[in-house]
């Protein structure tokens, strides 16, 4: 069973790599995705975080979209909480002007960062709750119709860019269905839901303008290299550099100590992370990622090649669509 393959691109930054080389990075990814057949390249909203480099979201994007030509670009996804609808909706009127029938808007409720973080952004706890109010209001500005009397985006305003909304729960599957909207979900780090999630945004979706029928989304972890114990090495080194989030900042660790540490109970949740991934040769890869396929019936796959380096990052990508899209 094939479906059309995404890419979400974490713009992750190496610890021996500065920002400079990891964007320069992104930019070869999305165009070898481009040559290579993927459907679309997201980049999520991430802040205060050294590792990844995609936290001015719509910045990062109208760069790759000027060094790219055809292959759809957006957000996987921009909390739109930290932002005024407005704001997104002249942004991505913005790129959608500048590149015509190229870009998506994904748009997710959490803050995509921690509480201190949230604060500096100017957030407060109750923001996420006027978040499908807020998705109506970047609707109705990018299709012309404001809800807000006399207040329009400019660029924005008719440029119809499709949303998406992204979630790990069934908070989001639910309010995609009852807005008609593509639903993605983020089993790449949150798989609990998942089956529950697909069943809800089926169950209950609603046409709309938008879409006539549901289409589901789900994003699954990817390390292809020609050697398996390669891209079992690769994995291990994403899960050792995690091991900081079970840690105060700054707490430095062996590695050594982090494969102690990620085998213990404590490290279930880091572990559980990764459920949805496939590592190894082609061959093993393609058969995980198609019985993922196959068992979610999924309408669009999402990968993330996870590799910790931009050369294994474009290897993965390379190998997987060799076999897959054979």
């Amino acid at each position: 069973m094939s479906v059309p393959v995404s890419m979400l691109d974490l713009a992750t930054v190496a610890r021996d790599q500065t920002v400079g080389e990891s964007l320069a990075g992104t930019v070869a990814l999305a165009q070898a995705a481009e040559r290579l057949g993927y459907q679309r390249v997201w980049y999520a909203e991430h802040h205060n975080m050294a590792a990844i480099a995609s936290s001015a979201t719509s910045v990062l994007i109208a760069h790759v979209a000027a060094h790219t030509s055809t292959i759809r670009l957006g957000s996987g996804g921009i909390m739109l909480p930290n932002h005024s609808p407005l704001t997104i909706a002249e942004q991505f009127g913005t790129l959608e002007t500048l590149h015509p029938g190229r870009i998506d808007l994904g748009l997710g409720r959490a803050p995509g960062t921690d509480q201190n973080t949230m604060r500096a952004l100017r957030r407060n706890a109750t923001s996420s709750d006027t978040f499908p109010e807020d998705v109506l209001e970047l609707q109705g500005y990018l299709q012309g119709q404001s809800r807000i009397p006399d207040v329009s985006a400019h660029p924005g305003t008719g440029t119809n860019v499709p949303l998406y909304i992204l979630g790990s729960s069934l908070y989001g599957a639910g309010l995609a269905a009852a807005l008609g909207l593509p639903y993605a979900f983020a089993s790449h780090f949150a798989p609990a839901a998942l089956d529950e999630a697909i069943a809800l945004y089926r169950r209950e979706f609603k046409p709309s303008e938008q879409l006539d029928k549901p289409h589901l989304m789900a994003a699954f972890n990817v390390f292809a290299a020609d050697d398996q114990a390669d891209a079992e090495r690769q994995r291990q080194e994403v899960m050792r550099s995690r091991v900081a989030l079970l840690l105060r900042p700054g707490t430095q660790y062996t590695d050594e100590q982090a494969d102690e540490l990620l085998a213990s109970p404590q490290a279930a949740h880091l572990r559980g992370m990764m459920t949805y991934s496939a590592v190894g040769t082609p061959d093993v890869v393609g058969k995980a990622v198609t019985e993922f396929v196959e068992e979610t019936g999924i309408d669009e796959l999402i990968v993330t090649h996870q590799g910790p380096r931009v050369e294994q990052r474009l290897t993965s990508a390379e190998l997987f669509a060799d076999v897959y899209f054979a």
